[in-house]
């Protein structure tokens, strides 16, 4: 175990190199693949350990890594160019098809149900899902969390109407306002639910299990792909490498995350120990779940176009 973390640890005094470890002849003409990510993902595992730089060398790549609060803000980046390729949950990846943003789905990861949850005081009186009727509940505008919401207020037999949304654009604002008291619930993911669960030992009303499959999703600019699929084939080879890794090794991933993100190791224990770190090919399952997400808030009227899915994923498997 321990020589294991060491080969792999190793890699991380490298990282800080980066573009920098280019040969001096080859630097000038160097090419910067911009990767946006968000806390607790096995892109931030990759950034640590400096291998994917030392893989893109050999093609003239260096890497610019840029962390984003959530993923409406990551897609937005791509929309606008400032990026080449980052990753998104589910539902603000639904949020961006919706809106016209110029990605294409690359790849997803296996579902983490377990990773998001609606939740209230320990000493709340509420119960239940419906029990939040007419109360005020913190979440984000197409967030992961906000269509579980929706889904399970239906379940519950409730409407989304029947709330009073509070949306925040970050997990430190969500979490920020429920330990004011200022609403009566709040929808988080990992590694902030888990951080949540940990410190306040919070009621959960309900998770993703039968709902949500909270999946991440790997997204890029089309022309980026079309023009540099080598780049992404050598990214998604290592991010595997990572993913086999960190499902082996959740103890020292905790440990190897826990100074980079600023979360505690017991935090990103806990995240690690109910996600599987897998990263597969965006099947027609898959597609269809993004389908019923695009649908369901079309239907709210929370999106005003309702799009088709399937024109979004990338046409040649590159994961």
């Amino acid at each position: 175990m321990q020589s294991s973390r060491r080969r792999f640890l190793r890699n991380v005094s490298v990282a800080a190199l980066g573009a920098a470890t280019l040969p001096a002849a080859r630097a000038a003409d160097a090419r910067t693949l911009r990767i946006g990510y968000q806390k607790f993902n096995t892109l931030n595992i990759l950034k640590g350990t400096g291998n994917l730089e030392r893989a893109l060398q050999p093609l003239g790549w260096s890497v610019h890594w840029a962390e984003f609060a959530a993923g409406p803000q990551l897609t937005e980046a791509l929309n606008a160019g400032a990026l080449d390729f980052g990753h998104a949950a589910d539902t603000p990846s639904a949020f961006a098809n919706a809106a016209g943003v110029n990605a294409v789905y690359l790849g997803a990861e296996q579902p983490y149900p377990k990773g998001i949850g609606i939740f209230v005081p320990a000493d709340s009186p509420l119960r239940s899902i419906r029990d939040l009727k007419g109360k005020k509940v913190a979440i984000g505008r197409g967030w992961n969390v906000q269509y579980l919401l929706v889904r399970a207020l239906n379940e519950a037999g409730l409407q989304y109407g029947d709330i009073q949304p509070v949306y925040l654009t970050s997990a430190a604002d969500v979490s920020a306002t429920y330990l004011s008291k200022n609403v009566d619930a709040a929808g988080l993911w990992d590694p902030f639910l888990a951080s949540q669960q940990i410190a306040t030992a919070p009621r959960i009303l309900r998770d993703g299990t039968g709902l949500s499959n909270n999946r991440t999703f790997h997204l890029a600019r089309p022309s980026f792909v079309n023009d540099n699929p080598d780049v992404i084939r050598v990214l998604f080879q290592e991010l595997k490498k990572t993913n086999a890794w960190t499902q082996s090794h959740p103890q020292e991933t905790a440990d190897l995350l826990a100074p980079q993100l600023g979360v505690k190791p017991d935090v990103l224990r806990l995240s690690t120990e109910r996600r599987h770190y897998t990263t597969v090919a965006v099947t027609p399952d898959i597609v269809k779940e993004q389908q019923d997400i695009v649908d369901t808030f079309h239907a709210l009227g929370l999106v005003k176009e309702r799009v088709d899915v399937a024109r979004f994923v990338y046409p040649h498997v590159l994961v």
